[in-house]
């Protein structure tokens, strides 16, 4: 049977089902076929977008067989075991039957699935065949049941042989309108509004929010397809991505965000047990989950190890495989992930990111003009549209430039840059935060923030990041900063503007976690020029964030307070003052206990630095501490060749101590004869 997460982990149109084991119990195996029908029969409630005939008939034909399964268990009556072999035939085709219903009903899925039509309607027509055939060898005259339920049986037999399973007309038809479309984005053609709205009304998306579902599920998709060796289906479902999402950004007036999401990830979380993380090998949370041919997820190392140690089965079942495929389980990752984060536990694992070829490149040449077109509408209501409908368009290009390279630089020479300055003064809450947001996003690209500067952004975004009307709009400001700051002129530029520090100090002290990290970030950039450290330290930093850093709980914000530290700490003056708040003791403590090599290799490198610049006194603190030797060792041996050349030099710092130390006690103690003074005339 499936666990309660199947819907969310299975890739779509997989039907990874169990055959019964051969030792199975008759009665065990009409209980699980009774469940079963039960479950496909209730999707006779469920509305399906496309593909709408073919469901109904499959449904109705195992309505049909349920009741012959409820009679046989009803008389108790004993089976033979081609009966049983037959029956556990119809078990796993109703298993896939099943799966089939969900991606057909699948929210999210819908525009997938309609030009899937033929390939589903295949697959219908497959399984139904399969029925006839389970039906064809089972001996009917064997099982004790009434001869109407025989007789409607074998009818199900000939249906399920004659019915054809074809793509419906209207499913076609709604099919070549997105080709259609599809071909026009091709060739720079701006398709009517009337064609998308044809095909979004056959599918029933009625807002901004379910065309959002949509591009998430083929993103997930595309995601997929791109670990796949053919990557068979990669170009068309970029091309439908560019398809929707030039949709959602034309057709709709409002955005109801509070749906965005076809279900809740925390949700799911509260409902799962922790057991179904851990990969039945190790036993361990999994990082990388990967379910293979019989449907079970293991964690890839886990499964590898299996495999390299010639073990050709399925470890769950025992059942031999005929392929060693594993396709990876990104949303049982995703869940694991948030389940982590969520109550503390480590995800040891590189986070997976999208392949950045994805974003940098359109994928297909229908999405890079449907997004292209895409941009100069946005921006023609950024221009000349109304309050709401400029909100809407900075909104549109704040979702569109958040992962996607690609969008940035259309946006950016569309010429968006200069209208979303424009509104950061807006006095609407939400378009200033909107704006600043797409902002933010852009200046991610090298190009748009030259734009950035060259219309005076800077002075715009110092002012959002002091007087912003949301925090949120006040971190974005921050982190725009961060950005830009890795152009040295722009460091130069930023420092000298009236408020920029200022006003991140100020994020520093008041703002949310997230504000605080992004000052954090940008004021770490700006100290990448050295004209800046006076400015930073005269501007109370080092006491700010050592009392910060007492109170921070999130170790990622201790470790870009340590970075800042450190970086201040390479001036005397900034050494001195970092001695002087008194948080030595705990950069030591953070060193011995924290889990994060990143901090471990700052608190070397800030400690060092206030060893070298900051005098000798707080030295003896150090080399009175037994635990900081077996912390600078274990660095040394597994930090990185910078970390590791910092916890070297400061090893050999603290050595030079003792042995000064030692030789100075060793004088002290020691009885010399006094010497005799001789007058030389």
């Amino acid at each position: 049977m499936r666990s309660n997460h199947d819907a969310f982990t299975r890739r779509i149109l997989t039907f990874p089902a169990i055959r019964p084991c051969q030792s199975i119990s008759p009665a065990t195996l009409l209980d699980s076929l009774i469940t079963l029908s039960s479950n496909i029969s209730k999707y006779k409630s469920k509305t399906f977008f496309s593909n709408n005939r073919n469901a109904r008939q499959s449904i109705l034909l195992v309505e049909v067989l349920s009741i012959f399964f409820q009679e046989i268990h009803e008389n108790q009556s004993c089976l033979s075991d081609s009966s049983v072999l037959s029956l556990s035939e119809l078990h796993f085709i109703f298993q896939k039957l099943q799966f089939l219903l969900d991606d057909c009903a699948r929210e999210g899925a819908r525009l997938w699935i309609l030009m899937e039509s033929d390939h589903v309607a295949s697959h219908f027509r497959i399984l139904i065949r399969a029925v006839a055939t389970a039906l064809d060898v089972l001996p009917l005259f064997s099982i004790h049941v009434s001869i109407e339920t025989k007789e409607s049986t074998q009818l199900v037999m000939k249906q399920a042989l004659k019915l054809k399973f074809e793509v419906d007309p209207v499913d076609e038809s709604a099919s070549n309108d997105v080709l259609s479309i599809l071909s026009q984005f091709k060739k720079r053609i701006v398709p009517d509004s009337s064609d998308l709205r044809r095909v979004l009304k056959h599918l029933a998306i009625r807002s901004w929010s379910e065309c959002q579902k949509e591009i998430k599920f083929l993103e997930s998709e595309a995601d997929v397809e791109q670990l796949t060796s053919e990557k068979r289906d990669l170009s068309l479902l970029f091309s439908l991505i560019g398809f929707m999402t030039y949709c959602r950004g034309v057709l709709f007036d409002s955005i109801d965000k509070k749906n965005d999401s076809s279900y809740s990830s925390s949700d799911v979380i509260r409902h799962l047990n922790c057991e179904d993380f851990k990969c039945p090998i190790s036993l361990e949370i999994m990082s990388d989950p990967v379910t293979i041919q019989t449907g079970h997820t293991y964690d890839r190392s886990s499964i590898l190890k299996w495999f390299k140690s010639r073990n050709p089965t399925c470890p769950k079942t025992g059942e031999k495989l005929k392929s060693k495929d594993m396709v990876p389980n990104l949303a049982l990752k995703q869940l694991i992930s948030q389940y982590c984060c969520e109550n503390g536990i480590p995800f040891n694992e590189k986070r997976a990111r999208r392949n950045i070829t994805m974003t940098v490149i359109a994928g297909s040449i229908a999405a890079e003009e449907s997004v292209k077109m895409l941009a100069n509408f946005l921006v023609g209501k950024l221009e000349h549209g109304s309050g709401e409908e400029r909100n809407k368009a900075a909104f549109e290009i704040r979702v569109l430039t958040k992962s996607s390279i690609f969008n940035r630089s259309c946006l950016a020479d569309s010429g968006a840059i200069p209208h979303l300055l424009n509104l950061l003064s807006s006095t609407s809450s939400s378009t200033q935060e909107n704006s600043m947001a797409a902002v933010f996003n852009l200046s991610r690209h090298s190009t748009s923030k030259t734009i950035i500067v060259q219309y005076s952004g800077v002075e715009s975004i110092v002012v959002v990041l002091q007087k912003g009307l949301k925090m949120e709009a006040k971190q974005h400001a921050a982190g725009t900063l961060f950005y830009l700051a890795s152009v040295e002129e722009y460091r130069i530029l930023i420092g000298e503007t009236p408020g920029a520090i200022s006003g991140l100090m100020e994020l520093l002290r008041d703002g949310s976690e997230r504000g605080k990290k992004n000052a954090l970030v940008a004021i770490f950039g700006l100290l990448m020029y050295s004209g800046n450290h006076w400015r930073v330290l005269s501007s109370g930093l080092v006491p700010l964030v050592a009392n910060l850093l007492k109170s921070f709980e999130r170790e990622d914000l201790v470790t870009d307070s340590l970075a800042v530290l450190g970086t201040i700490a390479e001036k005397q003056d900034g050494a001195i003052a970092i001695l002087r708040s008194g948080i030595l003791p705990l950069v030591v403590e953070i060193l011995n206990s924290s889990s994060s090599k990143a901090g471990k290799e700052y608190c070397v490198a800030l400690l060092l630095a206030l060893c070298v610049n900051g005098g000798g006194d707080e030295v003896l603190i150090l080399a009175k501490n037994p635990s900081i030797m077996a912390a600078l060792y274990s660095l040394l041996a597994e930090g990185t060749s910078r970390g590791s050349k910092k916890a070297s030099s400061l090893i050999r710092l603290l050595h030079e101590f003792h042995e000064r130390s030692s030789f100075s006690v060793l004088i002290a103690n020691t009885d010399f004869p006094r010497d005799r003074f001789v007058h030389v005339w």
